[in-house]
């Protein structure tokens, strides 16, 4: 049985937190416990360069992305877990896309635009100040890690739609010049159903905002960081309305349904935001705290995630060695004998 492929990319720039955990983490996991799925996880470390120029910072989020997946129970047996740069032939047929990639369709790349639109914003005269190439030529790296694996479906944010559509773009065109149906066109997967969690200040949970609770911080900080949610003033006792309100949200995000309606009427009681921000650390302390040992020992044993790391890496190898040979032939780089 041809089983369907499904991609997704880590990338390595900053610490696993509970918005990362319930949009993504949560339900690739349990994807990649389905035998009908051949699923592919990877730490996408090359991205990270283009975000971060701190050495230390790309090394301990690899080390952390890998623990974290690891410790909340990612099937490596089924699923192909590797590391991004341990794939060479992921950055060689980068170029070979590059090559049949039109530049108009990198300009109208939502990064790329948006860096252009901040530097006029700003009156800067050379609109690309600041724009790398590997800024420039991101998604076509990105084109390059999903068809490599012919991936069938790509799990990603309403953001990176685009991205889906230029892969698709970047292989048809390859297809064509090369007259062979050589890359399988990928799909993206939009689960609007996912929840977006807010964060400390009521925005978006996200690394930019500096408004996060990473996965795996001890108790007591877990209790200090959720005490330091926005609320609104409103007394003990009076009503108070969960939609739109991150602590219910949360807690919703983690609670099973008797548990989010039980905690629904406790606000239409009036609970204190104090004995709300109680029950939410308990719900996510008891959930947290065999993941968070699990974590530690991870953390602790570095050999180990390189071990799974590179069975994970052989196990990618095995198919996008023989892949980019045939692709050298088919553009003319073969060997000669």
């Amino acid at each position: 049985m041809n089983k369907t492929r499904v991609l997704t990319g880590i990338t390595t720039t900053g610490t696993p937190h509970l918005g990362n955990y319930v949009g993504a983490i949560k339900p690739a996991i349990e994807a990649s416990q389905d035998p009908n799925v051949r699923s592919y996880y990877f730490l996408a470390d090359l991205h990270a360069l283009i975000k971060s120029q701190d050495p230390q910072r790309i090394r301990d989020s690899r080390l952390e992305i890998a623990a974290t997946w690891l410790a909340l129970g990612l099937d490596t047996d089924n699923a192909v877990f590797y590391r991004q740069s341990d794939i060479p032939e992921i950055p060689e047929l980068t170029w070979l896309l590059s090559c049949v990639c039109a530049k108009g369709l990198m300009n109208r790349a939502h990064a790329y635009k948006a860096a252009v639109a901040e530097n006029e914003a700003a009156g800067n005269q050379d609109p690309d100040r600041g724009v790398t190439m590997g800024l420039f030529g991101y998604p076509v790296l990105m084109a390059a890690d999903i068809l490599m694996f012919n991936a069938h479906k790509v799990p990603v944010g309403r953001d990176q739609v685009q991205h889906l559509e230029m892969a698709r773009d970047i292989a048809g065109r390859f297809n064509h010049l090369y007259r062979g149906e050589y890359f399988t066109a990928p799909q993206a997967v939009v689960d609007e159903h996912v929840e977006v969690l807010g964060g400390l200040d009521g925005r978006k949970m996200s690394k930019s905002y500096n408004n996060t609770i990473p996965l795996f911080v001890s108790e007591k900080k877990l209790l200090k960081l959720i005490r330091k949610i926005k609320t609104n003033s409103l007394e003990p006792g009076q009503p108070k309305d969960p939609q739109g309100c991150t602590i219910f949200q949360i807690y919703r995000a983690f609670a099973t349904r008797e548990q989010s309606e039980a905690m629904r009427r406790r606000y239409v009681e009036g609970i204190g935001w104090g004995d709300a921000k109680n029950e939410l650390f308990e719900l996510l302390n008891a959930q947290l705290r065999d993941p968070r040992e699990r974590y530690q020992a991870l953390m602790e044993d570095p050999a180990y995630i390189e071990r799974v790391l590179a069975k994970g890496a052989e196990k990618a190898r095995a198919e996008a060695a023989p892949f980019m040979d045939r692709l050298r032939q088919v553009v003319g780089l073969g060997r000669f004998v």
